[in-house]
């Protein structure tokens, strides 16, 4: 099936490097390009594309208040065609906040693309395309101060793991998670580029402190640490007392770092004193870690279909039996705080 894109770029040299690069793949064809906000709009009522390709600097309306319009009104999976700045790594952090799929960074502050990018854009299409939007969720409530005050639980540590979708959905799970929760750990996949950005992202709604996770960095309550992406897996050590370990490997279930080399070190550290969260994402990267942790005596809940971007990772965990519990995102917090949520 041919994949139909809509190109959304203000620099028409930049639509036509797009469009011929794209022209070249057999199974993309693209419908339409736009060089604003309000063009962009007309072509998506009337051409209703697979997928758009949405710059962010834009005269009119800018890139991100249109992506937010696009998935407050019409979700579709959109990549963002970003700068290499530091000023655009945080635009794009706040784009996969938004629900943006995926990122594809221009090669130089001039906005250029490189002359061959070996099908990376092509490839980061096809994965977009088959991301199927269910019914947005509302805007999760944070917990009142009754609640948090009566969180208990006897975890020593929660992990989690998402990619297609995940920095939205990380944004609704930790604005829920009390200030003084346990130490999370998180595995986003995402270019090392963008994870200092995401990390701030997320900090702004977290009532908990999120940072980037070092290596040999202790690992403390009221804490989240978000996995610096790379060539390294994060992981779990110690024993009276946790400390971040980051250490180079091959892709493990087709990623560094992966989800389900933390869990499993989790499994192994913390056994029933853990929480294990699989989110959004495609692939099955998640699903044999979350086992072992239920294995191991852990509480373990996956993302249900409904609000998940892509459902990949959380049906490939239920699958084999590994999520204790399947719940909307909105509900994963009370899951992981109350066994009886």
């Amino acid at each position: 099936m041919t994949i139909r894109v809509l190109i959304v770029d203000d620099s028409p040299t930049m639509r036509a490097i797009l469009m011929s690069r794209l022209s070249a793949e057999a199974d993309i064809s693209v419908i339409g390009t736009a060089g604003n906000a309000a063009e962009a709009r007309e072509l998506i009522k009337l051409f209703n594309p697979d997928v758009v390709t949405l710059d962010i600097e834009m005269p009119g309306m800018n890139g991100l208040d249109f992506l937010e319009k696009i998935m407050q009104l019409r979700p579709t999976p959109v990549i963002v065609v970003s700068g290499s700045t530091q000023e655009g790594n945080a635009v794009t952090a706040r784009a996969l906040a938004l629900g943006a799929v995926d990122c594809y960074a221009k090669a130089d502050r001039q906005g250029g693309l490189p002359l061959d990018d070996n099908g990376k854009l092509a490839s980061l299409i096809r994965q977009a395309s088959k991301v199927q939007y269910h019914n947005r969720w509302p805007v999760a409530r944070r917990l009142s101060q009754q609640a948090q005050a009566s969180l208990g639980g006897d975890a020593r540590l929660i992990a989690a793991g998402a990619s297609t979708g995940g920095v939205e959905a990380l944004q609704v799970l930790l604005r829920d998670f009390p200030a003084d929760c346990p130490p999370v750990m998180i595995v986003q996949h995402v270019n090392a580029r963008f994870a200092p950005a995401i990390a701030a992202t997320l900090d702004q709604v977290c009532p908990a402190k999120v940072v980037l996770a070092q290596s040999d960095m202790p690992v403390r309550s009221g804490h989240v640490y978000l996995a610096p992406g790379g060539d390294r897996h994060m992981t779990i050590g110690g024993s009276g007392g946790f400390y971040v370990k980051l250490r180079q490997g091959e892709p493990v279930s087709g990623h560094v770092p992966s989800i389900d080399v933390l869990f499993e070190s989790v499994a192994a550290l913390c056994g029933p004193r853990a929480v294990g969260i699989l989110l959004t994402g495609m692939g099955c990267d998640g699903a044999r870690g979350l086992l072992a942790m239920a294995n191991a005596g852990a509480r373990t809940i996956a993302q249900d279909e409904a609000t998940s971007t892509v459902f990949g990772m959380p049906r490939a965990a239920i699958s084999l039996g590994a999520a204790g519990v399947v719940a909307p995102i909105g509900r994963i917090a009370r899951h992981t705080f109350h066994k009886a949520a």
